[in-house]
């Protein structure tokens, strides 16, 4: 572009100047050879001629140097236009690649997103139809356990739900109440638990016996007058009790001594093995 401005610049000066010198010329002609001009003028009117012509040439030198003048300050701003322009096409390209990248990056991130949570949804799936089986059998173990440690996890075991597929509970909210009742279930079945409970005699009659449950799997009363005497296990229809009134004295020594009310022995205790 500007190789083109500085010819055209070139053309107008030379153009000005062969202007110049033909007014110049003029003049000078009409000063030096007066017959030249119109036989009816006076020396005076051409003169004056000659006057005009050089006060044109003047005139025209003037404005020829303010155009001049006028063009390179105009030159000088279209440069300095063109070089802030071209600033704003380098900036607006580089603006352009970042933004490129970024796009990229946010589509890189995007189909990264969109693969995790594929993969979350299938854990989810895995974990959901992993937490229904926990829940079945939880329910089902609950049957096994003695009314001790039933009552116990109550609390957790009331909020299992009985539709899994209507339940509002999230997964985490369910694991949580799995993992609690068989963490109480396997501190209890490490444990000899003595409690206080109301059992129904052979007769009919109900008594208020001490109950020794060891573990989840077996389990002794004896009643308080040590008359009455009993051996429990667990089954799928809960806990069976049958009377063996003949162990009720070693029965009752076992429950003193983990009450420290006797010393520690050796004691011989019925085992109903199934």
């Amino acid at each position: 572009m500007k190789p083109e401005i500085r010819n055209q610049g070139l053309k107008i000066r030379r153009s000005r100047s062969a202007f110049g010198m033909f007014l110049l010329t003029a003049a000078l002609s009409l000063l030096l050879f007066p017959g030249a001009g119109s036989v009816e003028e006076s020396p005076d009117d051409k003169v004056d001629n000659t006057r005009d012509m050089i006060r044109q040439w003047v005139e025209t030198k003037r404005i020829t140097s303010k155009e001049r003048r006028d063009w390179a300050l105009g030159r000088e701003m279209l440069t300095d236009r063109i070089a802030v322009v071209k600033r704003r096409i380098e900036s607006l390209k580089a603006s352009i690649g970042d933004a490129e990248k970024s796009l990229t990056d946010t589509d890189k991130k995007r189909v990264g997103l969109i693969k995790e949570n594929e993969k979350l949804k299938t854990a989810s799936t895995v974990l959901s139809k992993t937490v229904v089986a926990l829940e079945a059998r939880t329910k089902k173990l609950l049957g096994w356990l003695p009314d001790p440690i039933r009552d116990r996890v109550k609390p957790l075991s009331q909020r299992l739900p009985d539709n899994p597929d209507e339940t509002k509970l999230s997964l985490a909210e369910r694991f949580q109440n799995i993992v609690g009742i068989l963490n109480e279930v396997n501190k209890f079945n490490r444990d000899i638990t003595v409690t206080s409970e109301v059992r129904t005699l052979r007769d009919g009659t109900t008594v208020e016996v001490a109950a020794l449950y060891i573990g989840i799997g077996q389990a002794y009363y004896v009643s308080a007058n040590g008359n009455a005497a009993g051996v429990g296990t667990a089954s799928a229809r809960g806990w069976i009790w049958k009377p063996v009134d003949e162990a009720a004295a070693e029965i009752a020594r076992t429950i003193a001594i983990l009450k420290n009310e006797q010393a520690a022995g050796f004691v011989q205790l019925p085992i109903r093995i199934k």
